[in-house]
Formats: C-alpha cells, structure tokens, sequence
C-alpha cells in the first residue's frame, strides 16, 4: 500500500516561483513527463456525496478526510486515473487505478457502475460511497503544473499555475473546457512532498522570503467559488 507522505503547500508569486525554480534545478530534475516547456496540465474531476461532506471536511480541517477525484494530463484520454487522496496527522497518501473512457463517462453521468468492472480496492470502494452515499461529480480543476523531482527521500516540488475551475462537469472529457480563475492575479501554488526526510539544502532553497504556509485545498477553493462563497 502508498506510505503517508509529508505534503507543504505555500502561496507564491510568480516571481519568487522563477526564483526558487532557478535555484532547485542544479539538484533536481524536471519530471520525466513534462513538454519541452518542463510542465504539464492537470485536470480533475472531483466528487462529493448528497451533503457536500469532503467539501466540509477540508473546510473544517476535519481528521481523517478523503476524497474521489479522476485526472487527466494534457487533455489525452488514453491515461485516465481514479484516485482517493486520504489525509491523516498532517500527512496524505493517495491511491489510484486506470480507468477507461467509458467508464469514465459513466462516472461523470452518475450511472450505476458494476462493481467487478476494475479489479482494484479503491474502485469497488468509489462503487460502495456511489450507492451509499450518492457519489457525484461536482466541480473540475485544471492548472498548470511545473514539477520537479529529488529521488533520495522521494522528494518533489511542484508549482502549480493559473488554477481554475470548470462548473460543466461534462465537459470533463473535452480538449478544451469553459473554466474560471479561483485565485487573485499572480497568486500561485507551490507544494513540496516527501516520504520521511526531506535533505536539508532542498528545504532551504524554497525557503524564501514572504513565503506563507497554507492549507489551501484546490478542491475547496473551486467549490466555493462555485457556491458564491469566494471571488478573486
């Protein structure tokens, strides 16, 4: 089973991102699945039950949480994951399985699925809170993403951009979709990961100035934009 792992989120501009970025790429390196660019783009479906219960967890900083998403990468429906992402004291681990574009459509649509359609824990799982919990879809989010890596302690360090949220969940599928800014201008996501220990230098080189921890949940954000509950 995926091991915990530490997860740091702070808020940056995208000058100290330009900063901290010349200053790891002499130790790290740039994901192996980047464009010529050194990023890609995420998109994600997330779900929510009939009482928005993940949403008011991660409001509430609530312990344990979790919550079902699918994500692509670069809009290619070839490589589709079903992920749960379960927080615990602090830290996270995510597990996911492949799903195909058919099954993929069935979730967004909300149809009833087979439970022996993937062999995997974590789809007869999103099977069981579907029928017991009524499952749904309920808001997309797509961001830039430039990611960096460190094997020793599994380190990565990536810097999400331009996060945005998309309200027309079928729309998922698309090469493009209709989305919105949920974060003022020049406001950007930098999230630092590793297993146990984190090598000192690394650490210090994204510790620049201003730089503020957060608990921001993208999720979260794009849902409550989404509600009327934030506007940038």
């Amino acid at each position: 089973m995926t091991e915990f792992r530490h997860e740091y989120k702070y808020i940056c501009t995208r000058q100290q991102i330009e900063t901290i970025r010349n200053s790891i790429r002499g130790v790290m390196q740039p994901d192996r699945h980047t464009d010529a660019g050194g990023e890609y783009v995420i998109r994600s479906l997330y779900f929510d039950d009939y009482s928005d219960s993940c949403l008011r967890d991660n409001i509430n900083g609530n312990d344990p949480r979790e919550k079902f998403r699918i994500r692509i990468y670069n809009a290619d429906l070839s490589y589709i994951r079903l992920e749960l992402k379960h927080r615990e004291h602090g830290k996270t681990r995510k597990t996911s399985c492949r799903i195909d574009e058919r099954l993929c459509m069935e979730m967004i649509q909300g149809r009833p699925l087979r439970a022996d359609a993937v062999d995997a824990d974590i789809y007869r799982k999103f099977c069981l809170w579907q029928h017991t919990r009524f499952l749904r879809p309920k808001v997309i989010t797509e961001y830039d993403r430039i990611p960096y890596v460190y094997r020793d302690g599994n380190v990565r360090i990536t810097f999400d951009q331009n996060i945005k949220a998309g309200d027309f969940v079928e729309d998922f599928i698309k090469q493009r979709i209709a989305s919105h800014p949920v974060m003022p201008p020049d406001r950007h996501i930098l999230e630092v990961k590793f297993d146990e220990f984190i090598p000192d230098f690394i650490y210090s080189l994204v510790q620049t100035d201003k730089l503020r921890q957060t608990t921001y949940s993208k999720y979260s954000m794009c849902r409550r934009y989404h509600l009327g509950g934030y506007r940038t």
